[in-house]
Parts: structure tokens; sequence; C-alpha cells
């Protein structure tokens, strides 16, 4: 067993939704951190990744930590409540007891926590200012609960202004593209003392071509919308990408 076994829970964001390789499937940062720490370390690390979109924080919590948990691995990393940002009757205080409990978790098992913040994309949605002030209670109270806890690597990218401009982010406005994801994991990796590809920090931009006004609106927003009145979720019926450990191998050369 590898001396480094790294499990990610969350949402779309640790998924890695938005990062889409040629063949469909999606990376992303928590993938990019796992290969990023095998070649820091030179040796292969154990990794999992049980996020699934759409996941609201709480059953994110209740459905993927104690699996998690259960693999033995020694550092977890945990981010959510951007779903719960986008419904209209959130409580703030309910989040951030979800990260309350997963750091109690993580000190009982002697876990290694990552906090993750997600990135802010509210500068380009509909309902803006109301996302925009939830973010910053939500990162706020996270960053409060954490104050003095040096043993937990925290990376938070709301408060990345140029993370939060256009050229990061997908097409539907909401999720990273590869160029964010390989953003947060530069950050994840400083946090964790290991230096990064210099040039994951700012990756050249990507063709654009998101549609805008009423096309926006057809193809992202409006499944969105439907998705809330029947009640159902993008991750319904959906597997966990790496529900047991993967070997990583450093990259050669």
């Amino acid at each position: 067993m590898a001396s480094v076994r790294y499990v990610a829970i969350g949402d779309s964001f640790t998924e890695g939704v938005g990062d889409e390789l040629p063949d469909g499937h999606v990376r992303g940062w928590a993938d990019l951190v796992a290969q990023g720490w095998a070649d820091a370390s030179g040796e292969p690390i154990d990794y999992a990744n049980l996020a699934i979109r759409g996941k609201l924080v709480w059953p994110i919590v209740e459905q993927q930590l104690e699996p998690a948990l259960a693999l033995k691995p020694t550092h977890l990393s945990f981010n959510g409540g951007g779903n719960d940002m986008l419904r209209p009757r959130t409580s703030i205080s309910r989040v951030v007891e979800a990260f309350d409990h997963v750091l109690r978790r993580c000190d009982e098992e002697g876990v290694g926590l990552i906090v993750l913040a997600g990135a802010n994309p509210s500068g380009q949605l509909p309902l803006s200012r109301l996302i925009q002030r939830r973010g910053d209670l939500l990162s706020d109270a996270v960053a409060s609960r954490l104050r003095g806890r040096d043993d937990v690597a925290t990376a938070f990218n709301w408060y990345d202004r140029e993370l939060s401009t256009p050229p990061y982010w997908s097409e539907d406005r909401l999720h990273m593209n590869s160029r964010g994801h390989h953003r947060v994991a530069a950050r994840v990796l400083t946090a964790l003392g290991m230096e990064p590809p210099t040039d994951w920090w700012s990756l050249p931009p990507l063709p654009a071509g998101a549609p805008r006004g009423v096309a926006y609106y057809r193809d992202h927003v409006g499944p969105w919308v439907r998705r809330r009145l029947t009640g159902t979720s993008s991750g319904d019926g959906r597997a966990a990408k790496f529900g047991e450990w993967t070997p990583i191998v450093p990259s050669v050369g």
C-alpha cells in the first residue's frame, strides 16, 4: 500500500465537471492534484474520488464521508455548498456545520484534511449578487472555523479574483474549464507544501465560443430549472469515477 492515500469527496467541482477529456471522461483539479503529488514525491500514491455532481453539502457528507474514511486514507479533501448556494432557502450555518462534521471525523480517524472553498462564478451568472453574498458568508465562516488549525491544508479559491473571470470557466458559466481546474490544483499542491508546475497557475486561454443571450438560457439555465422543478439532479444514477484506490505513478520525464 502506498504511503500516501488520498481520497476526494464533494460535488461537480471535485468530480471535475468542465474539464472534459477527448474520450468524454472528466478530469478536474483532484485528479491533477493526485498526479502532481506523485510527481512531486517521486513515488506512487493511491487515489480515490467519490465526488458526484449535483450533490448538496449534507448528502455529500452522509453518502461519501464514511465510505471515504473506510478506505483508510492518509488525506481527505472536502468541498461542498456550491449547489446549496443556488437554492432559494439556504442556511449558511447549516452548510458550515457540514464542514465542522468532516473536520471532527477526520480528527477522530487521524486523517489529514484538505478543505477547499469553491471558485466564484457569480459575476457571470443570473442572481449574481445573491450568489456573491452567500459565497462570501460561507467562505468567511469556514475560514474562521479553521483559524489556528495549521494542520488543515486550505485552498480558498473563492477569494481568487483572476479565477473568477470568464477565461477560466466552461460554457455553462457554472463549472470551471481545464484552465480553471489547473489553477485550483496548483493552489492545493502549494497548500500541501509542494511546487506545482508554474504554468498550471495560468494556462493559455481556451478558444472562446460560449453561447450568449437566449442560447445560453436555452442550453444551460433551462435544463437546470427543469431539474429543480422535477426534483432531479445531474448526478442521479451516477457512480463515483474512482470508488476504490487507483494507483497514480509519477510521470516519466
